[in-house]
């Protein structure tokens, strides 16, 4: 995928990290990625973990690599190629995992011409099981999509949507992780309460989890169905989402995924 290509990030952080972890799983060499990143810790950490050039200069990356993922808080990324200069990002491949940032933004900052594939993924790509979601831009090839398309597929698992639902991804799978990992821990907490030891709970609680996902995923069934077969009159599940209902945890879930969406749309006008 990558043969030949060097691929550069600007900004070596979690999600970066992520990507470059499942890059080089997936066979990428460590000669063909490099990242620019501020911090020096940082940069030293990235080095000695995963063996790619890290550096300080975007620069330098910029010159170097053939395709770009633009890896920097949204807030600092006009500022960032108005330091750059527009010009260095000329031919180059322009991929996007910044939150809120349009394409076509990306074309007024980086030029008219600029080729962009905006994409929201998310930290599971830690662990290769990441949900990315890409669009394109107006310039954009179906070379380019393929290739980007490539790399995430190495993290995880892709869907190519519209742009104008990009928000509404970042609200459900880019932000969902952390509504996840707040349900576990409510989970465990819970069990914690009825007397279980924290490390149970918690093993439970992670697996539970996982096994629901991937039951889902593996037969395709709706959720409701699925919540159905392990529903019985009478039972215990019954009245637990009895309780679940009466505190609003549905509501609840389509409030925040709500107030996200709405954060990354904010985000992308500052």
């Amino acid at each position: 995928m990558l043969k030949g290509s060097t691929l550069g990030f600007i900004g070596g952080g979690n999600m970066a990290e992520a990507i470059i972890k499942g890059l080089l799983a997936g066979g990428v060499a460590a000669a063909d990625v490099m990242v620019a990143e501020p911090v020096a810790a940082r940069r030293e950490y990235l080095h000695g973990t995963y063996g790619i050039d890290a550096c300080a200069d975007n620069g330098r990356v910029v010159a170097a690599a053939d395709a770009l993922v633009m890896a920097v808080k949204p807030q600092v990324f006009r500022g960032m190629v108005a330091a750059l200069g527009p010009a260095g990002l000329d031919g180059k491949l322009l991929i996007s995992i910044m939150a809120g940032i349009t394409t076509a933004d990306m074309e007024e900052v980086c030029g008219n011409a600029a080729r962009v594939i905006r994409v929201m993924p998310n930290t599971p790509a830690l662990v290769l099981e990441g949900a990315s979601a890409l669009c394109r831009g107006r310039n954009a090839t179906d070379d380019d999509l393929f290739f980007a398309t490539g790399i995430f597929e190495l993290v995880g698992t892709t869907c190519v949507v519209e742009e104008k639902l990009m928000d509404a991804v970042t609200g459900v799978s880019g932000c969902g992780p952390a509504y996840v990992f707040l349900f576990m821990e409510a989970l465990s907490d819970a069990g914690v309460k009825n007397g279980l030891p924290r490390d149970v709970a918690t093993r439970l609680a992670a697996q539970t989890v996982l096994g629901a996902a991937r039951l889902l995923q593996e037969t395709g069934d709706h959720p409701g169905v699925l919540k159905e077969k392990v529903t019985s009159p009478g039972g215990s599940t019954i009245a637990g989402i009895a309780s679940l209902e009466r505190d609003a945890f549905r509501g609840a879930v389509m409030a925040a995924v709500d107030a996200a969406t709405a954060r990354s749309a904010e985000l992308g006008k500052k």
